[in-house]
C-alpha cells in the first residue's frame, strides 16, 4: 500500500525531473555553492565566528549563534536542493538567505567597514568585502529568484 509520504516523494521526484534545463543548472549550482560555503565555515567555526563578529552588527552573545545558524542553513539548503523535494520551498529559502546576505553586505559597506574577509566561504578562501561583493550577491539573489520562478512554473504546470 502506498501512503501519502510515498506519493509525495513520487510527485516531488516527477517535478524535479521536469524542471527546465536552466532550472536544473541553477538548482545544482546553488547546491554545490552552498555546500562548499557551509563546509568552509563548519571546518573552522571559531574563525568564521570571528568573521561574523567583524561585521559588528550583533551583540557578542548572538555572534556564535548566527555563525552556526548561517553555516547550518547553507548546508541544509544544499542538501534540500540535492534531494529534489519541494524545490519551490527550497528555492524560496535560498532566495531569503541571499536577501539576508545582500542586506548584511550593503549595511557593512554603507557603514564603511574595511573587512579583509567577507566570510562567503569561511576562513579558507578569504576575500575582502568590496562593492563587487554586493554585485556578486545581488547576482546570486537574482539567480535564486529565477530558480524559485522555475520551480513555481514547474509546479503550476503539473
Amino acid at each position: 500500500m502506498t501512503g501519502p509520504s510515498t506519493a509525495s516523494r513520487r510527485a516531488d521526484a516527477a517535478l524535479s525531473r521536469r524542471l527546465s534545463g536552466y532550472g536544473q543548472g541553477l538548482r545544482w549550482c546553488f547546491a554545490v555553492l552552498l555546500l562548499a560555503g557551509a563546509l568552509g565555515k563548519l571546518t573552522d567555526m571559531h574563525g568564521f565566528t570571528d568573521v561574523v563578529a567583524s561585521y559588528r552588527v550583533l551583540p557578542g552573545v548572538w555572534v556564535a549563534v548566527a555563525a552556526w545558524a548561517l553555516a547550518f542553513c547553507e548546508a541544509g539548503f544544499a542538501l534540500w536542493l540535492m534531494s529534489g523535494r519541494q524545490l519551490r520551498s527550497a528555492a524560496l529559502g535560498v532566495t531569503l538567505l541571499h536577501c539576508v546576505y545582500f542586506g548584511w553586505i550593503a549595511l557593512a559597506l554603507a557603514r564603511g567597514l574595511q573587512l579583509t574577509n567577507c566570510g562567503c566561504f569561511g576562513v579558507y578562501w578569504p576575500r575582502p568585502l568590496t562593492p563587487l561583493s554586493l554585485v556578486e550577491d545581488g547576482a546570486l539573489l537574482i539567480a535564486a529568484w529565477a530558480l524559485f520562478l522555475a520551480a513555481e512554473r514547474t509546479r503550476q504546470s503539473a
